[in-house]
């Protein structure tokens, strides 16, 4: 089942789906665009609005020069992004097992629909890299 657009927009920005939309949570988890959807997630939930305040606070509060705001919020943005990109299996593995799934689940469906797109690419790193 589907959830409408209203509440597929809330899901996006971090929203919190009722339990009967469990299906589509594991198929967003699991499809092709999988990580630009959770780049897109971390990015309007948490990175952009802490980057925005950062820049903020330093202009307004602290009476900063523009240039070290907006250098300090970059830095804060590309470093956000980074903790949140390095731990983008481990996260949405979390969201998946939130929604009733066992954990490892999301992994396990990506690495299967992977294999079967491409069935012989194990034996071809197998036969290029493991070989002596």
């Amino acid at each position: 089942m589907k959830p409408s657009p209203a509440l597929r927009l809330w899901y996006a920005v971090g929203g919190r789906l009722p339990r009967r939309y469990a299906d589509y949570v594991l198929r967003t988890a699991t499809d092709r665009s999988w990580l630009v959807r959770f780049t897109l997630r971390v990015l309007l939930r948490a990175v952009l609005p802490a980057t925005a305040a950062i820049t903020l606070v330093l202009l307004l509060a602290l009476d900063a020069p523009v240039g070290l705001a907006l250098a300090c919020g970059s830095l804060g943005l590309i470093v956000g992004m980074y903790y949140a990109l390095s731990y983008s299996i481990e996260s949405v593995e979390g969201l998946v097992a939130r929604y009733g799934f066992a954990p490892g689940t999301a992994a396990r469906m990506r690495e299967e629909r992977k294999e079967a797109r491409d069935p012989e690419r194990e034996a071809r790193y197998a036969e290029r890299w493991r070989s002596n």
